[in-house]
């Protein structure tokens, strides 16, 4: 009788275990949906797709159709770095220099190209001025931390210079002084 009546309290502790962790996981479903729901529309609000992101379509220029132009060692100062003795006080810094060449890739078939991309030299001051410009805004060590966003930096200045695209690459190469 007593091993009936322990199988009985087992059966029912088995089946309130059951009951329990159904509950439980229908809980858990419903506030993993809400929790959803609210991170899309958060999502939403400030303009991010979650997995459903479109690739920007870039067109692919051909080795055929691109030209390049260069503009050969510039030397430009960087900005001053801010340091301070242990005490506070501002240092006197060494100036800082980057021999820098870029060469842009053109697209020969753009609208653009026969406007702009055939007679560069007659804009080549214009260009680098864009270039002195950003260069000229970041201290050493954030040009040495972050190469790319100088050589993304310029490609989108002088894309704004011409308002086209037909300078679609920019590659740079630094000295840093």
């Amino acid at each position: 009788m007593k091993k009936n009546l322990i199988s009985i309290i087992i059966l029912a502790l088995l089946i309130i275990n059951i009951v329990l962790t159904a509950i439980m996981m229908f809980s858990i479903i419903s506030t993993n949906k809400k929790t959803a729901s609210l991170v899309t529309n958060i999502a939403a609000a400030i303009s991010l797709d979650l997995g459903t992101e479109e690739e920007e379509v870039k067109e692919v220029v051909s080795m055929e159709d691109t030209t390049t132009y260069t503009i050969a060692d510039m030397t430009i100062p960087f900005k001053k770095s801010q340091v301070t003795d242990a005490d506070g006080n501002p240092q006197d810094v060494k100036d800082h220099f980057a021999l820098i060449s870029v060469t842009f890739s053109m697209n020969s078939k753009h609208k653009d190209y026969k406007n702009y991309g055939e007679d560069m030299t007659s804009r080549e001051e214009l260009i680098k001025g864009k270039i002195f410009e950003v260069v000229n805004q970041r201290t050493m060590e954030e040009a040495q931390a972050d190469t790319e966003a100088i050589r993304l930096d310029i490609l989108k200045k002088i894309q704004e210079l011409f308002g086209s695209d037909f300078i679609f690459d920019a590659t740079i190469r630094v000295i840093y002084q």
